[in-house]
């Protein structure tokens, strides 16, 4: 399906100048997301971000990277998740945005799912199958590159841009052979499919994916404190997951909560957290993570993409668009 990455990011870039006021003289801050049970969902139901940073939020779902940015690059959206290939789309177009927290590292949450009887058994079985996936999400990067892995070219697969709901849509109606997709779409169709590929594999085989938090520079200085306070509070949402797993079961409040908020089945719930790592601050401020692993992950996402045709430019240092200053401070408030 056509599509134009690069005219979306440039036109970011050029509404990126608008002054994005601070958030004490905000009505609200929006916060984008994309809709993932995951334990800030809980800690957002309790409201614990607004009573840590003094925030009104507001708290956006988004389907695409590319919705996130256009809307950071406006100045509507000031803090978001954000997948590792959006961002280093947008920060190769120099969209003024900074990662300042790994949300989760992928794993079994994003998959190629296949459809029963569609014949698809092996990666060489995508050869003329319509597969549908976000474009330019982090999903599609580990379709590419699970292509690249098996020596496939992209055009001899039916390759279908579509948003989370639509693939749901369309797998229903039986229109597509399969979708790689995150979750909670993917607990849907896996009842009448199965896992080909997960974004675990396709690390391995060198294409990672993580999600990050990422915040619009000029609101981050101006609004130093609360920073810290958002992720801190983010960070003690994935402690209390992490150190309480076995306690978050179907019928734990956590899960009810996260599950009301998503639109998941509570019963799938802890199936699908388990299918991300969520990193500690303390692990996240070393070199392999926010201190250059980060940066250097960004660099190699975005060499990919531009050797697929997806970008024009690498930048020769992605360091810029990370900051370890508010784990650091988080971590010793």
């Amino acid at each position: 399906m056509p599509y134009n990455l690069k005219a979306v990011f440039v036109a970011g870039v050029a509404v990126s100048g608008l002054m994005i006021g601070s958030a004490n003289a905000a009505e609200k801050v929006i916060i984008g997301h994309f809709g993932n049970p995951t334990p800030d969902q809980y800690a957002a139901a309790e409201q614990k971000f607004e009573k840590a940073t003094g925030w009104d939020i507001e708290w956006r779902k988004f389907a695409s990277g590319t919705d996130v940015i256009a809307a950071m690059a406006s100045g509507d959206v000031v803090v978001s998740d954000l997948g590792s290939s959006p961002l280093a789309i947008a920060t190769s177009q120099g969209v003024p945005i900074e990662m300042f927290m790994f949300a989760m590292v992928i794993g079994d949450a994003e998959s190629l799912i296949v459809r029963d009887g569609s014949g698809i058994e092996t990666i060489e079985d995508l050869k003329g199958k319509r597969i549908a996936v976000p474009v330019g999400s982090t999903a599609h990067f580990s379709l590419m590159g699970a292509l690249q892995h098996a020596g496939i070219d992209e055009n001899a697969v039916n390759i279908i841009s579509m948003p989370p709901d639509q693939i749901a849509a369309a797998w229903e109606q039986g229109a597509i052979d399969g979708g790689f997709i995150w979750q909670p779409v993917q607990a849907k169709i896996l009842q009448t499919g199965k896992r080909l590929i997960s974004a675990n594999q396709t690390a391995e085989w060198g294409y990672p994916t993580f999600d990050a938090w990422v915040v619009n520079k000029e609101f981050a200085e101006e609004n130093k404190d609360a920073m810290v306070a958002f992720t801190k509070t983010m960070n003690e949402a994935n402690l209390d997951y992490l150190n309480n797993t076995a306690s978050w079961t179907p019928d734990s409040t956590p899960v009810k909560m996260i599950a009301e908020r998503t639109g998941a089945d509570p019963s799938q719930v802890p199936e699908i957290m388990e299918g991300f790592t969520y990193l500690p601050l303390k692990e996240q401020v070393g070199e392999k993570w926010l201190g250059g692993g980060a940066a250097e992950a960004l660099k190699s996402t975005a060499e990919f993409l531009k050797a697929a045709g997806r970008i024009d430019q690498v930048a020769d240092d992605y360091s810029t668009f990370v900051t370890d200053e508010y784990a650091k401070a988080a971590i010793a408030n």
